[in-house]
């Protein structure tokens, strides 16, 4: 075989001796940096994620789950209000953007493939995903607590629904569009009509995934700050059960709490943020482990 015939070499991969010298040092230069950036981002993660643990651990007293925020200067207390607050707008707010979100992804996906209405929608919809949470606040705080007159649990319920659809909106509508086609040929071959292939079959074959796609949404609003201090603000005892006035809520107490020159407000803030980390990263492998069973299906 020729070894100077280009065709007899082809496939075959080249022995360092014939790659440049050049080459070889902007090889291991890129590998260098690469494991130098990777190196580094993982030591700053691992050191907040340290110093969270260390600090929040610090905060943690019997008390801190059943006891209301205290207020300023005072001793001991809890964040058990703020863990309710932050539950039941979360809640609500999930639940609002749950059946918009998933009927949006079902119209893109099977009724709106290649119009020009499911385009635009899809456009918005990535618009409205990498908006600012700021931005969003502010509008409910127009739409809604300037109207009401005060602000309230319903107007960050709303705002942090308006958050989390555009996630649903974009999963359901990828995890629709990973179901194979002869399933939707297989039911309308039955004479089902489309709307009934779609409940029963492709939103069944594609639920793991859309399931994910709700978690990942409630992983994304649970510990929004911003949006909440244009809406439902805070207080430091229990609120109404109509959710009218402030509402204590874990994302602005942490916020408040750590900038007060109070150390009891700042161990209670560590405490709270170290709470709201553990719950996102259990919401994120959760999240992890219906995918990956999904993919192992």
């Amino acid at each position: 075989m020729d070894a100077s015939n280009p065709l007899a070499t082809a496939g075959r991969p080249l022995s360092a001796s014939r790659v440049r010298p050049s080459r070889r040092v902007a090889d291991r230069i890129l590998i260098l940096a690469s494991t130098g950036a990777t190196a580094l981002g993982i030591i700053v993660l691992g050191s907040i994620l340290l110093m969270l643990i260390v600090e929040g651990l610090k905060g943690l007293t019997p008390e801190l789950l059943t006891a209301p925020t205290p207020g300023p200067g005072s001793a001991g207390g809890g964040i058990a209000n703020a863990i309710l607050g932050s539950l039941v707008m979360t809640f609500i707010g999930i639940v609002i953007a749950t059946p918009i979100g998933l009927m949006a992804g079902t119209f893109l996906a099977e009724y709106g493939r290649g119009s020009k209405v499911a385009d635009i929608i899809r456009f918005l919809n990535d618009i409205l995903l990498s908006a600012p949470s700021i931005l969003i606040g502010l509008f409910v705080y127009t739409l809604m607590v300037r109207p009401m007159g005060t602000y309230s649990g319903w107007a960050g319920a709303v705002a942090l629904a308006i958050i989390a659809t555009p996630v649903i909106v974009r999963t359901t509508e990828d995890m629709l569009r990973l179901v194979p086609s002869p399933m939707r040929e297989a039911g309308a071959a039955l004479g089902a009509p489309r709307s009934l292939v779609i409940r029963t079959i492709t939103w069944r074959a594609a639920s793991a995934g859309v399931v994910t796609g709700i978690i990942l949404a409630l992983a994304r609003i649970a510990g929004e700050t911003a949006p909440l201090l244009f809406t439902a603000l805070n207080n430091n005892s229990w609120f109404n059960a109509n959710l009218l006035g402030g509402v204590p809520n874990l994302p602005v107490m942490i916020y408040q709490f750590a900038l007060s020159p109070y150390p009891n407000w700042q161990s209670l803030a560590w405490s709270g943020a170290l709470l709201i980390t553990v719950t996102i990263l259990t919401l994120s492998v959760v999240a992890r482990l219906v995918i990956k069973d999904q993919r192992a299906r």
